[in-house]
């Protein structure tokens, strides 16, 4: 049982404290309830700085009704007093209540001398301190549930590396690697990119790591533009990309009456196309995904056509017949179409032309022939050996 004592003299008064708390909570989302712990523990360090006190049994406590502090001195009942500072005696505690009994604990209010301007003084400081702690949490549980988020941003530093982003109420940083190679970034422009990191730095400050150059900012996109993608009518099964370049996606639907990459594209081409403009130019392939490896390899391989493919999946490992005019078409530029087929599919792709697919089987043909002499006329060594005999 806890009962208040009060003596006869005013509490500090935090009502204009209490004004302030509702617009941070109003403006910045801070929570009242946890502001006013914070201030409490605040303006109890104050309190035991201020007049040397090391007394555990203090408490200070910010009225949510009045907004008027109360500083109490805790005292546990006991039969035999040892501390009295921290232990009032049961029969002294019946003369103020005769319902307290053993072990119960009575709060005395108390004012120091000077306390309000005191602490007004000293906590000032850490009650900043921890309304800025709370801001930055604010902002650090904000930004982390965006992380795969797209946000716009001005560009407030561009240079050979980092490009810093203005978003509001934190700046994020998009490194070197995370930018479109084919891109320059200017001062003053707004652009758009990917939250893919949220963390805490140094000091407790949150640091927003932002990429355009990420796959994740393709699936974004594609998730913004295709409506069925956000209704989970459409599944991406799997993003490779040459940022700036190139890219390919794969899809598909659940319901067999959709056609997963015509709605990717859109009437006219008009939903790719806006993704496309977001990409300056990237190209983009939409494929259709296959649980069947060959389909699935063939399709990757686009816009090259494929004759064959010869899938051998206890190694994943595929081998790839395209016609002769084909083949420059299969590998890309640089490899790059045969790379991002292989990431896409997480296959190993091994590409062929027809006729170096012909050459290859004749000289198989005439291998297995050369060794089918060399053993006839090891046999024929073998049983003239053995007339000699």
């Amino acid at each position: 049982m806890k009962k208040k004592i009060k003596e006869e003299s005013k509490a500090i008064d935090t009502i204009e404290l209490m004004s302030a708390m509702d617009e941070l909570e109003k403006e910045k989302g801070i929570k009242k309830d946890s502001l006013m712990e914070s201030i409490e523990q605040a303006l109890l360090v104050a309190y035991k700085r201020n007049f040397n006190s090391a007394d555990d049994n203090i408490k200070i406590e910010i009225s949510k009704i009045d907004g008027q502090m109360h500083v109490y001195q805790l005292k546990t009942v006991v039969e035999e007093v040892k501390d009295d500072k921290k232990e009032i005696s049961k029969e002294d505690a019946n003369k103020i209540d005769n319902n307290f009994k053993e072990g119960d604990v009575v709060q005395f209010e108390i004012i120091p001398k000077d306390f309000g301007r005191i602490a007004a003084q000293t906590a000032r400081q850490i009650i900043t301190q921890k309304i800025r702690e709370e801001s930055r949490n604010v902002i650090f549980n904000e930004f982390k549930e965006k992380e795969g988020e797209i946000v716009t941003g001005l560009v407030q530093k561009a240079d050979r590396g980092s490009v810093i982003l203005d978003l509001g109420k934190i700046e994020g940083i998009m490194p070197k690697r995370e930018q479109i190679p084919t891109e320059t970034y200017h001062v003053n422009d707004k652009i758009k990119a990917c939250i893919i990191s949220v963390a805490e730095g140094k000091k407790g400050s949150t640091q927003i790591t932002l990429s355009r150059a990420s796959t994740k900012f393709v699936k974004r996109l594609f998730e913004i533009e295709i409506p069925e993608i956000d209704e989970g009518l459409i599944e991406i099964k799997s993003i490779s990309r040459d940022a700036g370049s190139r890219s390919k996606v794969a899809v598909s639907s659940p319901n067999p009456n959709i056609d997963p990459v015509g709605s990717c594209v859109g009437q006219k081409g008009i939903r790719i196309q806006n993704i496309i403009n977001e990409l300056n130019g990237e190209k983009i392939d939409v494929i259709e995904w296959n649980e069947d490896p060959s389909t699935y390899i063939s399709s990757a391989l686009l816009p090259a056509s494929v004759l064959a493919v010869d899938a051998r999946e206890d190694e994943n490992f595929a081998q790839v017949i395209v016609p002769d005019d084909q083949l420059s078409l299969a590998i890309g530029k640089g490899g790059q179409n045969a790379k991002l087929a292989a990431k896409l599919t997480n296959w190993k792709i091994d590409i062929k032309s027809e006729s170096q697919f012909r050459e290859m089987l004749e000289n198989a043909q005439k291998s297995n022939s050369d060794d089918e002499d060399l053993i006839e006329n090891i046999e024929k060594t073998e049983e003239n050996d053995g007339n000699k005999e």
